[in-house]
């Protein structure tokens, strides 16, 4: 059960320290007192999505804190799951921060968890019903989920819906295999003409790089030939070479070299010169030997890098993209080719699985329907209770031959609330005070087998007034008997019968909006019932009125 609920800078509510108590705790204050925050706190450490605008104005951060006694065991289970059990085995600690920037941090026994932490221990903390769950009772899409908790059929749906998602993906696989015929054969046309295109090109990675080296020296080796023959000719004509000038001039110098010392140191840089010119001009007649220029390699050379640049120009950019275009059309042809093979195997898987998933949601629909008239005489009890005692209430299945992801059924409420009344769908039928009662109702007999410790009413009393108010009053103490219940209420009824009583109201201060939350009794609980009797217009009959109502639940035991 919820022990204590503390607020800071939440909304209008700068700080607030709230104990619940066992049984029935009713919460009420005028209209835009800051009720809902209180709901809004409570959900903020469920782990429900919140604003940042939840932060009150000029705080950076708002912070809730909870402490939850007397834990169900799957709770305490949980907990040791996570390793998050505190030093109190019985109780757990959960704190969540929010902040302007949309951050969030939350705690869970003083250990960081994440938001989802809190979302999986909610269902064995608190069960919120407000208005949306009345809406959901309005549309028949959502009567499955009610039957289904009922039924506790949680264990073959999670058996079941993963099959189903299968099921989905193996019959996109086969609708894509079973495309038409002429495309596919078409397409392997395609893929076929183009990989013998290049697989007949028989293309090397880093090839065209080689290729056009080559293809630079053909282009420039005419000019390289005439050069060094040209500068062979110069250095090696037999008339006016210049080996043979050199020659002739070392030669004639050796000659008088013995009768002048410095003519004698010239002639021997003349016969050095001499030895290099014939090196140089060896030199030159090698590389002349070297140059192997063949008219039919060069068209070969040429041919190859224009057969390149075609197959890049259709299948990529380089000789590597060709490649890796002709890999990926190469499997895909594989899986073409092999598409009726393929097709034939996943049909087959398809109805064995389908079989399973059928199986799954024949066995779903036997344990609703079973379910389903249980659930009927449980709510028409509850309803009778809650001053409906003439309804009539079914709980319909039925079953298809298409499956869902909840199996084969469509489920949906039906009521008649008067004698000779056809059952009709609760949406055209039952009025908001009806409603409200049918949703009590649900709410008492799916939440009896539920781990949770703590259910919170808001606003349960939307459109009821009267008996029926009384009524609901009655059911609340019963079902606060059974787990800790709180209740915002607008209705007086309700009020005096709580166990507990919690007042929410709003004061202005410096142009600041501040909210309270106080415990009330004696003469502050009979003003407020009061109020809530006859609004601000309280007089001594209004609160006789009151105290009417308190003596009246003080009667039951309650006060």
């Amino acid at each position: 059960m919820l022990s204590l609920l503390h607020i800071e800078n939440i909304a209008v509510i700068e700080c607030a320290d709230i104990e619940f108590g066992q049984g029935l705790t009713v919460l009420t204050g005028e209209t835009g007192a800051g009720k809902s925050i209180i709901i809004d706190a409570v959900g903020a450490i469920l782990g429900r999505r919140t604003s940042r605008d939840l932060v009150r104005a000029g705080a950076g951060k708002g912070f809730v804190s909870a402490i939850f006694t007397d834990l169900p065991n799957e709770l305490v289970e949980k907990l040791q799951e996570y390793g998050l059990d505190g030093e109190e085995p019985d109780t757990v600690h959960i704190q969540r921060q929010l902040s302007t920037d949309g951050k969030t941090v939350c705690r869970v026994n003083m250990k960081p968890v994440s938001v989802s932490v809190l979302r999986e221990l909610s269902p064995y903390l608190i069960n919120i019903h407000g208005q949306h769950d009345g809406q959901k009772l309005m549309d028949e899409e959502y009567h499955i989920e009610f039957l289904d908790s009922f039924a506790e059929v949680a264990p073959i749906l999670a058996e079941y819906q993963p099959i189903y998602h299968k099921l989905l993906s193996m019959k996109r696989q086969i609708n894509e295999l079973e495309r038409s015929e002429q495309e596919r054969l078409q397409r392997i046309d395609v893929l076929s003409y183009h990989l013998e295109e290049i697989e007949q090109a028989d293309l090397t990675d880093g090839e065209e790089e080689t290729l056009r080296e080559r293809k630079t020296f053909f282009d420039n080796a005419g000019r390289l030939a005439h050069t060094l023959h040209e500068a062979y000719e110069a250095l090696d004509n037999e008339e006016n070479g210049a080996c043979t000038l050199v020659a002739q001039a070392a030669n004639s110098l050796s000659d008088v070299g013995d009768v002048s010392a410095s003519v004698q140191e010239i002639a021997e840089k003349a016969e050095e010169v001499k030895y290099l010119l014939a090196d140089l001009r060896d030199a030159i007649a090698e590389e002349r030997g070297r140059i192997d220029f063949s008219q039919s390699e060069q068209e070969l050379v040429e041919n190859r890098l224009d057969e390149i640049y075609r197959l890049e120009q259709k299948y990529g950019s380089t000789i590597a993209e060709v490649l890796a275009y002709a890999a990926s059309s190469r499997d895909e042809l594989e899986r073409l080719q092999s598409a009726d093979e393929r097709r034939e195997v996943l049909r087959a898987e398809y109805k064995q699985l389908l079989a399973q998933a059928k199986e799954l949601a024949q066995e779903l629909s036997r344990c609703r329907k079973e379910a389903a008239v249980r659930l009927e005489s449980r709510i028409v009890a509850e309803l009778s209770e809650l001053d409906m005692d003439k309804v009539r209430l079914s709980v319909q299945v039925e079953t298809g031959t298409k499956l869902t992801i909840y199996g084969l059924d469509t489920v949906s409420f039906l009521i008649s609330v008067n004698p000779g009344e056809d059952l009709k769908p609760l949406s055209k039928v039952a009025s908001g005070g009806e409603l409200s009662r049918v949703m009590l109702a649900m709410k008492n007999v799916l939440t009896a087998r539920e781990p949770v410790g703590t259910l919170i009413f808001d606003e349960i009393d939307t459109g009821v007034s009267g008996r029926a108010a009384q009524k609901i009053a009655h059911k609340l103490v019963q079902i606060g008997a059974q787990k800790q219940t709180l209740c915002v209420t607008h209705l007086p009824q309700i009020a005096a019968m709580g166990n507990h009583h919690l007042l929410i109201s709003k004061s202005v201060a410096g142009e600041r909006t501040y909210t309270s939350v106080v415990p009330i009794e004696g003469a502050v609980r009979v003003d407020e019932i009061a109020r809530m009797l006859a609004g601000d217009a309280i007089t001594d009959n209004t609160r006789s009125n009151a105290q009417e109502l308190l003596e009246h639940a003080q009667k039951k035991g309650n006060v």
